[in-house]
């Protein structure tokens, strides 16, 4: 082992002596390469340092590499990190010489501007490739391979940079036309660096100096602070130049996203959270961490390949859960080697240890190769002509809470998403109190981003847990960054088809799609002309939200608005107003959307072949893509309805389910309609069911057993064992017009008893397991006594014998002395 370190070590140091001859022999005429990244003095930067110059020495990045080190001359005499890689010190710019603006993003051109005047490394290379710190490199980046032109530089995608469709662009170059949404990754030709960087440093100054345009709408920026100036100022520098970039979307991927298929990205940005089960980074978190001066201390490390292997059944979804652990453990790699070229002491075995250093973690972070045959397929040239070539990327956002009845439909959903092919990522916005957090079990049903609870308005104290969606929304725009052209919201009662994409429906700027709510009668009376300017705008719409990402940004806050102003109008909480068959304010939250929606006049491509409610009649020939089971359904004698289940923990219980609804062979062929729509309702539940046997497994619930698998048999056997109970029914049948028959309602007597079976099948279980633990207890004492017993028994009568012989010798030799006598 210690030859191994030592090894590495070696390799480590020598490498970088060894790069230039690399890209001299590798590299033709005019096929000089460097690398440049920026830093700043500190211990946060110091650590990404080590890890982004330890990639690219695995990598095989051919060239020299540089670092580029702001630091102000008050900082260098306790600054620790001066050798760490090949460093050139520039002037700090985060405190502006001329403004006193504090923008310490500014550093990169600047150093970038400083390097080309600077360093005599610039006159002695033909291909510069920019990184950021907080980059893993997994494979060489070579310009040619990736089809980077004179004039024509490559860069990674930055969808969120909406400036260069504004008023912003307008403002900020002479060529709007020309701005390029990019950064993260930029590769150009010498000359292009030359004549751009000036221009990228003083288009930063310009747009940090534009306050008034600052704000979310017109640049992107989440903070509305002006921090992605710099981004700005490279792409209006670039088109101030003429630079028409080749965009490549799958070069660069942040951990936590899921890859196209069919790519390997050769960058893993490590800019946002990321999560793999339990475990989580955080860049962020780590922004005083002295890691890297700390013998032997790495970050806390992720989980295991093999586990990781039954986490996710997805083979994509897995594809993405492997990348992240790549990187922290690429990143603890460089630490590790690192600690040990500065005279570390020999770090204590550990089984992470063994793994790092292990063959097969060297067969999984070898370096990737760009397929250059794929290149013209990757590759775009220009914002314009990509939308014309590609699908806009997508997001999808589901609401939750912190609490079982909202775990098992997460489940169902996250299941279907996986199956569905729906394009893009997914988050959970999940609601929860502090306090509610602590004792929470389900963090790891779904990527999640976690939002204060509404439950309780904090100003009204009113308690209406709807709101949590539009808040939920709204707090994802203000603190999250999205590449995503497109969102769509779902409910979590909902289970997925078929993907839902805004080129299929028509979804566009102003036009959103959605699905037709008919019983939202206020938009046509008093309550609309109430609540918005607009109300010949409003439309009965909701389900199912495509939106574009603009105009969700102007929509989220007054959606949020629109709830809380018409759950505040108790005067018109008549169902005759609302539709509200419990007039009691209960879907505020749905008129909340369609009044914001009309008070910005976007008009919704309404569209009722999306989604059904299991239990109606499904139209003819038409492919549904979502599942609503918000209501009641059944078939014959079964049914099922999700308030039944509002009590019970279904997911944190080994293999309970719900009942099992009738196989699809024991529908009758009578009624086409009936049978298409029970067929439906089937479908549902099996998906349901499904979800949690899939979940179940990947927790590694124990094998299935006689008496786990008779959990459901016994819930269904409660739900249905007491019809006497069964004495209502319920009326949203005709208050929203189901084209269903009215099902009897199992109540809340016959639930609770269910949900009490689930524990007590499972408490019976371990009882049984006790009790057979006494009994071999029992029988085992019982034969060692009876062991003893016997023994004694044997042990006596051997005794006995003895002194039985002995006393008939003794009067043997008193006869023979008096015969003797």
């Amino acid at each position: 082992m210690a030859a191994a370190i030592a090894g590495a070590v070696a390799a480590a140091l020598l490498l970088p002596l060894l790069w230039p001859a690399v890209a001299v022999s590798a590299a033709g005429e005019g096929r000089r390469l460097h690398t440049l990244f920026s830093v700043e003095c500190g211990d946060y930067f110091d650590w990404q340092a080590v890890g982004l110059l330890h990639s690219l020495r695995k990598a095989g990045q051919p060239g020299g590499v540089t670092r580029l080190l702001s630091c102000a001359p008050d900082q260098l005499a306790s600054y620790r990190g001066l050798r760490i890689g090949h460093t050139l010190q520039v002037p700090s710019y985060s405190r502006h010489p001329r403004t006193g603006d504090w923008y310490p993003a500014i550093n990169k051109p600047a150093g970038v501007v400083h390097w080309l005047e600077h360093s005599p490394e610039a006159d002695n290379v033909d291909w510069v490739v920019i990184l950021d710190a907080d980059q893993i490199v997994r494979g060489p980046i070579i310009p040619w391979e990736l089809g980077a032109e004179k004039g024509k530089p490559v860069a990674a995608y930055y969808g969120y940079l909406k400036g260069c469709d504004n008023i912003l662009a307008q403002l900020h170059t002479a060529h709007p036309e020309f701005c390029d949404k990019v950064g993260g990754i930029l590769i150009m030709h010498i000359d292009d660096l030359r004549a751009l960087a000036p221009l990228w440093l003083s288009k930063t100054e310009e747009v940090r100096q534009d306050k008034s345009h600052w704000s979310t709408n017109i640049t992107g920026d989440i903070y509305g602070m002006g921090w992605i100036s710099e981004m700005y100022g490279y792409s209006f520098g670039a088109a101030e130049v003429g630079l028409r970039h080749k965009i490549n979307d799958d070069i660069m991927i942040y951990p936590g996203y899921t890859p196209r298929i069919g790519t390997e990205p050769l960058i893993l940005h490590y800019g946002l959270p990321f999560k793999v089960g339990n475990w989580s980074f955080s860049k962020l978190e780590h922004h005083e961490d002295g890691i890297v001066y700390d013998c032997n201390r790495l970050f806390p490390p992720p989980p295991f390949p093999r586990e990781v292997e039954v986490m996710e059944s997805d083979p994509n979804v897995k594809r993405a859960l492997y990348l992240s652990i790549e990187c922290i453990n690429t990143l603890n790699e460089g630490l590790l080697l690192h600690h040990t070229s500065v005279g570390c002491p020999k770090p204590q075995w550990s089984k992470y240890l063994s793994f790092l250093k292990s063959k097969r973690f060297s067969e999984l972070t070898k370096p990737k190769y760009w397929n250059s045959l794929k290149v013209e397929n990757k590759l775009t040239v220009q914002h314009v002509a990509l939308s014309k070539s590609r699908h806009p990327k997508i997001h999808t956002l589901f609401s939750t809470e912190c609490s079982s009845y909202f775990d098992w439909q997460t489940v169902g959903l996250m299941h279907s998403f996986r199956i569905s092919g729906q394009p893009g990522n997914i988050t959970r916005l999940l609601s929860c109190t502090d306090e509610e957090l602590k004792n929470y079990k389900g963090r790891d049903l779904a990527p999640t981003h976690y939002v204060p609870s509404m439950n309780r308005h904090p100003l009204t104290g009113d308690w209406y847990p709807a709101i949590n969606k539009p808040a939920a929304v709204l707090h994802w725009i203000n603190h999250v960054q999205t590449d995503a052209e497109f969102i769509v919201i779902l409910d979590a009662d909902m289970i997925m088809r078929g993907p839902i994409t805004p080129w299929e429906y028509g979804a566009k700027l102003g036009h959103p799609v959605s699905t037709p709510y008919d019983y939202l009668i206020g938009c046509d009376n008093i309550l609309a002309k109430i609540h918005t300017r607009n109300p010949s705008a409003c439309e009965k719409v909701g389900g199912v939200i495509i939106m574009h990402i603009d105009d969700l940004r102007r929509f989220a806050m007054l959606w949020l608005h629109k709830s809380e102003e018409v759950r505040a109008d108790k005067d018109h909480y008549a169902t005759n107003i609302t539709g509200d068959i419990y007039a009691s304010g209960w879907i505020s939250e749905m008129y909340g959307y369609s009044f914001a929606a009309a008070e910005l006049n976007l008009r919704h491509i309404i569209k009722s072949d999306i989604l059904i409610y299991p239990g109606y009649v499904p139209l003819p020939g038409v492919n549904y893509k979502v599942f609503h089971y918000g209501l009641r359904f059944g078939v014959g004698d079964w049914s099922f309805d999700k308030a039944d289940w509002r009590n019970a923990d279904i997911v944190n219980t080994c293999w309970a389910k719900f009942p099992e609804p009738p196989d699809p062979s024991a529908i009758t062929k009578g009624d086409q309609n009936a049978r298409e729509r029970d067929l439906l309702s089937i479908e549902c539940g099996k998906a349901l069911n499904k979800a949690l046997y899939l979940h179940h497994k990947r927790r590694n619930c124990p094998r299935l057993s006689t008496t786990i698998g008779s959990i459901s048999k016994k819930i269904e056997e409660v739900l249905t064992s007491n019809k006497s109970e069964r004495v209502t029914q319920r009326s949203s049948t005709t208050t929203i017009g189901r084209n269903v028959e009215p099902m009897d309602v199992t109540r809340q007597q016959a639930v609770e008893r269910a949900t009490d079976t689930v524990s007590r099948v499972h408490g019976s279980k371990r009882l049984a397991r006790s009790s057979k633990m006494w009994i071999f207890a029992v029988w085992a004492i019982s034969v060692v006594v009876f062991l003893l017993v016997i023994s004694m028994f044997f042990s006596d009568r051997r005794r006995s014998a003895s002194r039985s012989r002995a006393s008939r010798s003794q009067k043997a030799h008193n006869l023979t002395m008096k015969q003797t006598v």
